[in-house]
């Protein structure tokens, strides 16, 4: 059980904790989009392909309908087309690699650097999106391989800089604030 609560929506929120694929989706989907509209649309996905909703079900789906269900009002994102081709290469890699079991990504990994390696293999993640999702896993979901810190730094620290540092919307703020005041500095998440 984890303590992640980004969306503001209950729901939403227990969905990212009990599902790896829904985690690993919104995390994906966290990029040119507020972070709560990122990680409530895996909620909304599954709202709107109940019995697809799982990364063997999205991978078979008709492009075309995945992305109706991406385009459906509200978008899941800003890019919802793109992002909806995205999410099928992803759903695809983890069932080529981990059999549609989204969480082997992470407890098959002996070492903080093997995952990351893993995470950096995903479609639509990237260095600073695949140690963000480490940190994720280290501090909400007690995810700690040997040499995690090192694989997710500089988001290992304690500073509130990322979604990896949010349990509450208290903390939700705190993280706003500090993304806010490194902006006014010209600086980014990794400063």
């Amino acid at each position: 059980m984890g303590t992640l609560a980004v969306t503001g929506d209950h729901d939403a929120d227990q969905l990212l904790l009990d599902d790896p694929f829904a985690l690993l989706l919104a995390m994906m989907l966290d990029q040119q989009v507020p972070m709560e509209w990122a990680f409530k649309s895996p909620s909304r996905l599954k709202e709107r392909i109940p019995e697809d909703f799982s990364a063997a079900g999205l991978a078979v789906m008709d492009p075309e309908k995945a992305e109706a269900a991406f385009k459906e009002k509200p978008a899941l994102h800003r890019f919802p087309g793109s992002m909806a081709r995205r999410a099928q290469e992803l759903a695809r890699h983890l069932v080529d690699h981990y059999d549609g079991d989204a969480g082997r990504v992470w407890t098959e990994a002996d070492t903080g650097q093997e995952l990351l390696r893993r995470l950096k293999a995903l479609p639509g993640y990237g260095d600073e999106k695949a140690k963000i999702f480490l940190a994720v896993l280290a501090k909400r979901f007690g995810v700690t391989p040997e040499g995690w810190e090192s694989a997710a730094a500089p988001f290992s620290d304690p500073t509130p800089r990322t979604v990896a540092d949010i349990d509450s919307p208290e903390a939700l703020a705190e993280v706003r604030a500090w993304k806010k005041a490194q902006k006014a500095k010209g600086k980014g998440k990794q400063d």
